[in-house]
């Protein structure tokens, strides 16, 4: 029997992606959307994607992914005693909250809207780890609470939904500029992803029932057989990820970060 080169060059090269996430999630406690998202946008036409449902589907498939990258991330940054519990207890209710709203509003807005949307928010993101003098300063000493906790909450769970990323990168900055170490940041925001990608995966699936030009597999705009071969090696590769982090000095392994969100942020807004 002979393979296709047609079929198994598109799967390898989501296997590759998944460990490229995997490995980006551990590192830096993010769920891999960031990974993910562009990586798809070049597979997935391989895999009969309309072009006006692209980014619909990588967002989506990435979110489904994020369940278990994350999960695989933050037992073993638990198991180092760097996740913040009550932190992710007390965010989740309006975390899941803005997650579903976010999903409604991609229901909204084109494809090229969110790859432009994706690209010029990660390239914000970019320049906030880049910047030392950001990072020097510490706005307060604890984690905040009430209206302002629900805002930010609410706001990192609407973000992520349309962006098809986990949340990591602003849990990480919101909790170093409350006075946490940016060892601890990553760890507590790598268990952000599954609060997220859950309801968020589930609002991607229910809003592209509908729609037509969707790759085999598809439910709604999620595509299981691509987010499979992602989850694959991105579960393996984790735990990586997350040695190195706990090897790297903090002020490397911001820069490190910065780097990779600009590459990421350019990337997304040459291929929209």
């Amino acid at each position: 029997m002979t393979s296709d080169p047609t079929v198994m060059l598109p799967f390898a090269a989501l296997l590759a992606a998944g460990a490229a996430a995997g490995f980006a999630g551990g590192l830096f406690g993010i769920g891999g959307g960031f990974v993910v998202v562009p990586a798809l946008m070049l597979i997935l036409p391989l895999l009969g994607t309309a072009p006006e449902q692209l980014t619909h589907v990588a967002v989506g498939t990435s979110l489904a992914t994020i369940i278990f990258t994350s999960l695989r991330a933050v037992r073993s940054h638990a198991l180092r005693g760097a996740v913040d519990v009550s932190v992710l207890k007390s965010w989740a209710p309006w975390v899941v909250g803005g997650t579903v709203a976010g999903a409604w509003i991609a229901d909204l807005v084109s494809s090229t809207t969110l790859a432009l949307i994706f690209g010029v928010g990660v390239l914000a993101f970019a320049v906030h780890f880049l910047s030392p003098r950001v990072h020097d300063r510490q706005l307060a000493s604890a984690m905040p609470g009430g209206i302002t906790r629900a805002g930010l909450a609410g706001g990192l769970g609407l973000l992520s939904s349309l962006l098809g990323i986990g949340g990591g990168t602003i849990t990480t900055m919101t909790m170093t500029l409350c006075g946490t170490s940016i060892h601890r940041a990553i760890g507590t925001a790598s268990g952000m992803g599954a609060i997220i990608a859950i309801p968020g995966s589930i609002g991607f699936m229910v809003i592209g029932m509908d729609e037509v030009g969707l790759p085999w597999g598809s439910l709604g705009y999620v595509n299981l057989p691509a987010a499979l071969a992602v989850i694959i090696t991105s579960v393996a590769v984790a735990p990586l990820g997350v040695a190195l982090a706990h090897r790297l000095s903090p002020a490397l392994l911001r820069r490190v970060f910065g780097i990779y969100l600009i590459f990421v942020g350019a990337t997304m807004i040459f291929n929209s």
